[in-house]
């Protein structure tokens, strides 16, 4: 990751540390490629884009999300809606090219079963003002903070449990909240042989990381142009209320190829740059992507 000169490099640096000591596939894929010769250090991986989860609960979700990063320069773009899941999303293109983009989804809570609601809103209620606004966003350090501190009192296992039964996602929330849920390895810039998503899975698979393989191991888009996959997320040990302890799924990490738009085919490899490529998500591959910390996928480990 880029040095912290500014609030936006000291909030990405500081989501990305804690992310890597909480998810050991991020430093075994990234030690495997080192071995492998596909990069010479971590900071030759390009990150595609990281992705957050949320409540659509008032003071909370998106609009109250989205301010940090669009205080720091970036654009929102498409919205995307998730019917089975009950999810909404939109993307966030970054200010410079070197950033990652931001993909923010929130669950749809008033969608949910009223026992579902009751649960999520004895926590959410706790939150009786936006704590975006109280923040100041030009302090990295006090952002960075915020992304790694509770919003609400810790849950308990039963609650954690009846979330589960009818959205992963919205127990995923509860116990995580703000915590990044993946970063993105982009494969389509690394040397031939590992840059496209079916020879990379080959490779994640040749060293043992288990792929999502919902929908099937790659997903692609309609248009052909974006194709990703993911690992499976790993269990990590969660303390609930009252200290009781349980291994739930935690964060994983995503493999994108962004092939070159038609009208740019004739460029030479080294004259290709990030606008020449497919830019933007598609719903149908976010869609199964969401399921690496879904128990039909995180149970397959064990």
């Amino acid at each position: 990751m880029a040095t912290a000169n500014t609030p936006l490099d000291f909030v990405l640096n500081g989501l990305m540390e804690r992310y890597r000591e909480r998810v050991p596939h991020v430093k075994a894929i990234t030690s495997a490629m080192v071995e492998e010769g596909i990069i010479a250090d971590a900071a030759d991986i390009e990150n595609d884009h990281i992705a957050f989860r949320t409540m659509g609960v008032p003071q909370l979700g998106i609009q109250s999300f989205e301010k940090i990063f669009l205080h720091y320069g970036y654009t929102k773009r498409d919205a995307y809606h998730f019917t089975e899941k009950k999810l909404n999303a939109f993307w966030y293109a970054p200010p410079e090219p070197h950033y990652p983009r931001i993909f923010v989804s929130e669950l749809r809570v008033n969608d949910l079963s009223a026992e579902a609601q009751k649960i999520i809103r004895s926590y959410t209620d706790e939150v009786v003002s936006d704590p975006v606004d109280s923040l100041n966003l030009n302090d990295g350090q006090a952002v960075d903070k915020f992304l790694h501190s509770a919003l609400w009192r810790t849950p308990t296992l039963e609650d954690y449990k009846t979330l589960s039964a009818e959205s992963e996602y919205a127990a995923w929330v509860i116990y995580n909240r703000y915590y990044l849920n993946h970063f993105t390895i982009s494969v389509h810039n690394l040397p031939k042989g590992y840059n496209n998503v079916a020879q990379f899975n080959s490779f994640l698979e040749q060293h043992g990381f288990p792929l999502n393989d919902s929908g099937g191991k790659i997903k692609q888009s309609p248009d052909g142009g974006l194709l990703q996959s993911a690992t499976v997320a790993g269990k990590v040990e969660a303390t609930f209320s009252g200290g009781e302890k349980t291994m739930i799924p935690g964060s994983y990490v995503e493999f994108a190829e962004r092939r070159v738009l038609p009208e740019f085919a004739h460029l030479p490899k080294e004259a290709v740059k990030r606008e020449h490529r497919r830019e933007g998500f598609e719903a149908g591959n976010a869609d199964k992507i969401f399921e690496s910390t879904y128990s039909t996928q995180t149970e397959r480990e064990q």
